[in-house]
């Protein structure tokens, strides 16, 4: 499942890409529009700089703004960044996961193709695909 965390960073980079006129977006403005607290959304944003999806400038004229064009970002590594991997298994999400039956495992195909399919349905869809 999808966390708050997860789907708020994808609403914040919509926002920004939504306002993308090449100045910074004040963090505030972003909690009123996506009616979220803007507490929560400073630790959000924290993880997306460091992530490398955003840059942030503080003082006046400060805020937010994507790094790259809209159309550059998929859904994918903005959900991956924030949540991790979307693997649904252990085995998968860990390639030094231990697991003494994955080899007579009759369920580890099935886990690939579903992981497979989530994986490239998040990481086809781009930012300018939702707005």
């Amino acid at each position: 499942m999808i966390s708050t965390k997860g789907r708020y960073a994808l609403r914040v980079m919509l926002d920004l890409a939504q306002n993308n006129d090449g100045n910074y977006v004040p963090l505030k403005d972003i909690a009123e529009r996506q009616e979220i607290s803007k507490k929560y959304l400073e630790i959000i944003v924290k993880e997306m700089v460091a992530g490398g999806l955003i840059v942030g400038a503080s003082g006046k004229g400060g805020g937010y703004k994507l790094l790259r064009k809209p159309e550059e970002y998929t859904v994918g590594e903005i959900l991956e960044l924030m949540e991790g991997t979307l693997s649904p298994v252990a085995c998968l999400a860990d390639k030094d996961f231990d697991c003494s039956r994955r080899k007579e495992c009759l369920t580890l195909p099935m886990w690939k193709e579903f992981d497979e399919i989530v994986h490239n349905y998040f990481y086809n869809k781009k930012l300018t695909d939702l707005l």
